[in-house]
């Protein structure tokens, strides 16, 4: 599986479940059992690497805006999301968190931001299809501290100044 029919894949699940997570999350995982099993962990491969990839102090802050606060989990499921948001909210969003005030139409956190459910898709298509608990997939795990230059998420000025727009359209005020 290439990068592209991952990102359709995504596409095709969230526009199938116009835009709730844990619909997608089911249809992710109807349409990865229409694969083989190879082809669902090279989905799981692609979306690992995207997973650790957003493991950044920029990506949290943008998440700690728009939940209104992001716990270590918090994030984590935010990261799932932002993956299920598709390649240009994701690849957007990746270069620069502040970009998300114009990449997000609306965004409610009772719905959006939590994307637990697609984290787990691939594993969950691969033991329906084996009968078996997906293998290692031989990706180097993210560090223990995310990238980047560290966010005080406790100081709302902090947050103001270096999410300018996103802080502007969801921070509190």
């Amino acid at each position: 599986m290439d990068e592209t029919e991952f990102w359709e894949l995504i596409d095709d699940a969230r526009r199938g479940a116009e835009g709730d997570p844990e619909d997608q999350a089911e249809l992710l995982v109807e349409r990865l059992c229409r694969l083989d099993p190879e082809s669902v962990l090279d989905f799981a491969r692609h979306f690992e690497a995207r997973y650790n990839r957003a493991w950044t102090w920029e990506l949290w802050g943008a998440a700690w805006i728009l939940l209104g606060g992001a716990s270590d989990d918090a994030f984590d499921y935010f990261r799932c999301w932002l993956i299920g948001q598709g390649r240009e909210v994701y690849e957007g969003a990746v270069h620069t968190p502040d970009a998300l005030a114009g990449l997000l139409d609306d965004f409610d956190e009772e719905v959006d931001g939590d994307g637990e459910d697609l984290g787990y898709a691939a594993d969950e298509a691969y033991e329906q299809l084996t009968g078996t608990v997906a293998p290692d997939l031989g990706i180097v795990p993210a560090s223990a501290e995310p990238l980047g230059t560290p966010v005080d998420l406790e100081d709302d000025r902090a947050l103001a100044e270096r999410f300018p727009r996103l802080w502007e359209r969801f921070g509190d005020d």
